[in-house]
């Protein structure tokens, strides 16, 4: 199997072709990974050949604009979930062609904090300050070379190590401290999945009362115990637009037990079509791929949606 650099490096200067631009994020664990992939960067491309940009489309210093609320009654138009400054946005006017298919592809990078100390110690062997103090020196670099940075706060929902009742305020804390680095979006996280309506609600409240807007922030949600999908509306009601998924429900956290992976893509497309939203994504494509990626792991498709559409597909219904 190939190494990260070797991975990075072919991406960096290969990158596959595609009709419309593709976002990379890689994982920055501390800052000698930043600076690593900062050198991995310079020597990806061949000589000659035009190198891979790093850079983001957006001023990384200028906020995201905030986009168009879900629809209402009485609205003509239903209104796109995705943030109007993602590089795969989708425009107001589906006939209008995307302002992103003459940008190029972008590279992102992530970094991991936590809103409780054992998970933190757990996940990136460091306390709360000393996370955020690593994290700092990652966004200075990484805004010193025009990178934009998403940033995470994990069990923002409940912790496998301090329990369910993760204070949201702690949460509001460490989002706000990340956004005042220069972090351009904080993806906060229910890594285990124990987040409820109500405490999904409660923890958005808070969020915006602690001066957090809703625009620079998405949500992360786990589906362990079959609540994603719901605490994702509760989140589309409260104003967010961008939501972390993942194809045929891939993925889990090795540091809490029998969590499973990120809600399934499919069935938030389909969740969120079935409210009204446009999300310009083919939904059936998408089942089409995670039964794709399924084979190819040799493990079960996760998404009920998914599944169902390709039933459906394969019927012709």
């Amino acid at each position: 199997m190939a190494n990260s650099a070797d991975i990075l490096n072919d991406l960096l200067g290969h990158p596959p072709s595609s009709s419309s631009p593709i976002a990379y994020n890689f994982l920055i664990p501390n800052i000698k990974g930043l600076q690593r992939f900062l050198a991995s960067k310079e020597g990806a491309s061949e000589p000659g050949s035009e190198p891979a940009p790093i850079t983001s489309p957006q001023d990384p210093n200028t906020p995201p604009t905030p986009p168009p609320s879900p629809k209402r009654d009485g609205d003509e138009e239903p209104a796109p979930i995705t943030s109007t400054e993602d590089p795969n946005e989708m425009p107001s006017d589906p006939n209008e062609p995307l302002k992103s298919s003459v940008q190029k592809h972008t590279t992102e990078v992530s970094l991991f904090t936590a809103a409780t100390e054992a998970f933190s110690r757990a996940n990136t062997n460091r306390t709360i300050a000393e996370s955020l103090r690593e994290c700092k020196a990652i966004v200075s670099l990484a805004k010193s070379k025009d990178i934009r940075v998403r940033g995470y706060v994990s069990v923002a929902l409940g912790c496998p190590y301090e329990g369910p009742d993760v204070a949201p305020s702690k949460v509001a804390e460490m989002t706000a401290s990340l956004l005042e680095m220069g972090v351009d979006e904080v993806s906060v996280a229910d890594t285990t999945g124990m987040g409820t309506a109500l405490k999904t609600q409660e923890l958005l409240k808070t969020l915006v009362a602690a001066g957090v807007s809703t625009k620079d922030i998405a949500l992360h949600l786990h589906d362990t115990f079959g609540q994603a999908l719901v605490n994702a509306v509760v989140g589309l009601e409260h104003g967010v637009r961008t939501f972390d998924s993942s194809v045929a429900g891939l993925g889990g956290c090795p540091f809490s037990k029998g969590a499973t992976g990120n809600v399934a893509t499919e069935d938030l497309l389909h969740c969120f079509h079935g409210l009204g939203a446009r999300t310009g994504v083919d939904v059936e494509e998408v089942a089409r791929i995670g039964a794709w990626i399924s084979r190819e792991l040799g493990r079960e498709n996760d998404s009920r949606a998914g599944k169902a559409l390709l039933a459906r597909m394969k019927d012709g219904s």
